[in-house]
């Protein structure tokens, strides 16, 4: 005979549930269906076994965060040991609504599982009646218990977004995006505006933001002099494009405008400057942040296109997932399902033609160092999606990588192995480890004294106020003398570490130190007069 026990994950603790004599076939019927919705009916299907309530919310959201990730926690793990009968006569079968808690269950207590069928119709009607099932628990308390539980949990799951840094990225790329485009047909309008009080400025400045600065500066062409001169060479960075822009003026074809007009223009060019130069500040910001995100990939393919490939995957994470061959055609997917529809060529690269490397490289070798740079890139993707300390030393090796392969393409030098090259970045990028290592040990000690000094100086100021007793002077004074001996040494200690990493004694360090070691030295000197008047008034 099997024995079914079905478990229930409920925001107020672990149900274990008895299963009485179910047939399983007669369970799908609509009429057995319908008797779950009855109370009474089900009361003679099933009956509470024992339950395990949570002790705290931050121990249910850490119960129901294992679940999620089908992972068996410690508590459901003893609450199952305690409570199931695993080694009588009859064999025992345990119900569970995920697959993926069953599967880890099966492995953690060795035990038969099943999932769907009856379980699901069970688990059901143990969810619709839980608070009658269970004797203390009313149905306002467990919405409330589901509600709390709920709500730290979308908070937990959204503190803990693994694609959070990937998200500026992204938001990033498509803003710069949009500013091309926007900045673009706000210049072309500033053209065709200008362009009716001064025609021939076009042909003399072709770029976009130069010509809306130079139509903001100059305003009415009529009253362009040789004094403007310096201000035109400062904005058109050449001197005889200054004097091109001096003669066009005089001769120009352009109609006569008026003031308001050109206030219009004026307001409007500026605003198209000032959407220039937020561009740059974006541009370095999304720079920034490729370096701390993703900087193997900025460092091989460069900031944008890089950012363009963690966009177009939605996360960091998806493409390290991606293989080489996706990453290769990321971007060109209509033009991928309009070859295999067709049956002609498919593509040879997507958003990665973008990079340098495509460009330098002759027509016959594009599709072979497309290739090679996706196979890179995935490389790259991987290791910035899951190493501990960011560093460009193995985007900069595949870099490498990739221009000796040009080069070989072009004049036949075999270029190094990839495992030789591997090697070197591993070394190096240990390297980098110990020294950020060295430098975060003496960021934390350098802390730790700058807290005891202040303590002390607290102390100090404390004893010179009469807030403490004469025997707890005493202690405190030599404490502090110690402590300030402890500062200088270690200080000589860590003075000596920088000159052997660096080859030479940082003086101006070495005196800081000793002044920060000494400061607690006159409070000393505070303190004792003070401290000898007391003992003479008691004598």
């Amino acid at each position: 005979m099997v024995l079914l026990h079905v478990l229930f994950e409920h925001a107020a603790g672990y149900a274990l549930f008895i299963v009485k004599e179910v047939e399983e076939i007669g369970m799908l019927l609509p009429q057995v269906e319908a008797s779950v919705l009855n109370i009474g009916k089900f009361n003679n299907m099933v009956s509470l076994a024992a339950f395990f309530p949570f002790k705290s919310a931050q121990a249910a959201l850490e119960n129901i965060n294992a679940i999620s990730e089908g992972v068996v926690h410690a508590d459901l793990k003893l609450f199952l040991e305690t409570n199931l009968p695993l080694g009588g006569k009859k064999k025992v079968t345990l119900g569970v609504g995920d697959a993926k808690v069953g599967a880890a269950l099966q492995e953690e207590l060795g035990m038969s599982i099943q999932t769907g069928g009856v379980v699901a119709e069970i688990l059901r009607g143990v969810r619709l009646h839980f608070h009658s099932l269970l004797k203390g628990l009313t149905a306002e308390a467990a919405s409330k218990a589901q509600l709390g539980l709920g709500h730290s949990y979308s908070r937990a799951k959204v503190k803990f977004n693994v694609n959070r840094a990937d998200n500026m990225i992204i938001q990033s790329i498509a803003l710069l995006d949009q500013l091309d485009k926007d900045i673009n047909t706000f210049s072309m309008r500033v053209r065709e505006w200008y362009g009716y009080h001064f025609p021939e400025l076009v042909r003399i400045v072709p770029d976009n933001s130069t010509y809306c600065k130079l139509a903001q500066l100059i305003g009415n062409r009529k009253e362009l002099s040789e004094e403007s001169l310096p201000s035109l060479e400062e904005v058109v960075m050449d001197s005889a494009k200054a004097q091109a822009i001096l003669e066009a003026s005089r001769s120009s074809m352009g109609m006569d405008i008026s003031p308001i007009d050109l206030i219009n223009i004026e307001r409007f060019s500026n605003r198209v400057v000032s959407l220039a130069a937020y561009r740059l500040e974006l541009q370095e910001y999304l720079r920034s942040k490729m370096s701390q995100v993703a900087p193997n990939l900025a460092a091989l393919i460069g900031d944008v296109v890089g950012a363009r490939l963690i966009s177009h995957a939605g996360s960091l994470t998806n493409l390290a997932k991606y293989p080489a061959s996706t990453v290769q055609i990321l971007g060109a997917e209509k033009a991928l399902f309009r070859a295999l529809k067709s049956r002609g060529n498919t593509p040879k690269y997507g958003l990665i033609f973008h990079s340098t490397f495509i460009g330098r490289a002759a027509a016959k070798n594009k599709g072979r160092i497309s290739r090679y740079l996706a196979n890179k890139c995935t490389i790259a993707s991987r290791i910035d999606a899951f190493s501990d300390l960011p560093s460009c030393v193995f985007g900069d090796k595949l870099r490498d990588q990739v221009e000796e392969r040009l080069s070989f393409y072009e004049t036949g030098d075999a270029p190094r192995k990839n495992l030789d090259v591997m090697k070197e970045a591993v070394i190096q990028a240990g390297a980098i480890k110990v020294k950020m290592e060295k430098k975060e040990k003496r960021r934390k000690k350098r802390e730790e004294k700058r807290a005891a000094l202040a303590t002390a100086d607290e102390e100090a100021n404390g004893e010179e106020n009469g807030e403490t007793e004469l025997p707890v002077v005493k202690k405190k004074k030599k404490h502090t003398a110690d402590e300030a001996v402890e500062v200088k040494e270690e200080a000589a200690v860590e003075i000596k570490e920088e000159a052997a990493e660096n080859g030479g004694t940082p003086a101006k360090k070495k005196k800081k130190r000793k002044s920060e070691a000494m400061d607690v030295e006159p409070e000393e000197a505070l303190v004792t007069p003070k401290t000898e008047k007391k003992k003479k008034k008691k004598c």
